[in-house]
């Protein structure tokens, strides 16, 4: 099935705290991945518009890539030094609100552009889009995990331990043949030339050419043929659909600063920081920005079919999915 995007006319409010002149300006620390707080990523523009409006000290904390910051936050438990965590899934929602380290959040009158509807009380959407595998357009692809596995093609994956596309790629083949996926895992792992711990790795070890495929996102060429002028990139439509991911933030309930981080997460809908998305995180955004998605974005590939679980499964699949994966490479 497919779902097209909806924009819908939405100009969120949010109030900040006010500080008296003689106050301290306050330090709010997110926590997020790495590719976020890089300096092509949109960590800079947001934390410049943020500051702008809020009188305060906007510091990112790189923490790998998105599951190993759920990781980090179980570890540190309330004495995290972490106000908001940025860049969870909702392939980790569950697991994150099960922690109780999460509190509710307050942006309640946002009209989200998202293809499904968002009711998750805990976690704010920021930006979305659909894994797939990113090829060279000189290469011809498999036109499914079947066609994959049974191909001389090499890819990069992520490890589901540690970074969310390499969860989301578990999911997917979980969600495209259900109890066939330990088969297809078994005929895919001759395929793989390397499992890295986050994106960033892995996309990179492709654009040196380690490998014909890399998992990423549909939106991957995007980057290329704006940023760079590029248009050798593509994004491999597969018949199976494809697995979606919705990228989102959540408020520590023990921060001292609570407030400022529910200010956050009301800014994070706003057209500052939603506009900046699709040409720094190279996602769609959860609210279509005024000005409407850059050039460019109308040449990507719309999947036929979305694949995603609720997030309130994900965790018991997860479980078994895992042990299947680790079965498979293992061999």
């Amino acid at each position: 099935m497919r779902f097209p995007l909806i924009a819908l006319a939405c100009a969120p409010c949010f109030a900040l705290p006010a500080l008296a002149a003689e106050e301290e300006a306050q330090t709010l620390t997110v926590y997020t991945y790495d590719s976020f707080v890089s300096e092509w990523g949109p960590g800079p523009a947001v934390e410049e518009a943020f500051e702008a409006v809020c009188a305060c000290d906007l510091n990112f904390v790189g923490v790998g890539d998105g599951a190993a910051l759920l990781a980090r936050v179980r570890l540190e438990g309330e004495r995290t030094r972490a106000d908001v965590v940025l860049g969870l899934d909702t392939n980790l929602t569950a697991e994150a609100a099960a922690t109780g380290l999460f509190a509710q959040h307050e942006v309640l009158d946002v009209a989200w552009d998202l293809p499904v509807v968002w009711e998750d009380d805990m976690f704010v959407p920021y930006d979305w889009g659909y894994f797939a595998f990113v090829h060279e357009a000189a290469f011809d692809p498999p036109g499914d995990f079947r066609d994959l596995a049974s191909s001389d093609a090499s890819i990069l994956i992520q490890d589901p331990r540690s970074s969310t596309p390499g969860l989301g790629l578990l999911l997917w083949v979980e969600a495209a043949y259900g109890e066939a996926a330990p088969e297809i895992w078994a005929e895919l792992a001759d395929n793989v030339v390397t499992v890295t711990k986050g994106w960033s790795e892995a996309y990179g070890l492709f654009l040196d050419g380690e490998a014909d495929m890399v998992l990423s996102y549909t939106t991957s060429p995007a980057y290329h043929l704006i940023a760079e002028g590029d248009d050798s990139k593509r994004a491999a439509p597969f018949a199976e659909g494809h697995y979606m991911q919705i990228e989102v933030a959540g408020a520590v309930a023990s921060s001292p600063n609570l407030p400022l981080a529910q200010s956050f997460l009301r800014f994070l809908a706003t057209d500052p920081v939603q506009s900046v998305l699709p040409t720094t995180n190279w996602m769609y955004p959860a609210v279509t920005p005024e000005g409407g998605l850059p050039e460019g974005f109308e040449t990507l590939i719309a999947p036929e079919r979305a694949l995603l679980y609720p997030a309130g499964q994900v965790p018991e699949i997860k479980a078994q999915a895992l042990d299947t994966w680790l079965g498979a490479l293992s061999r």
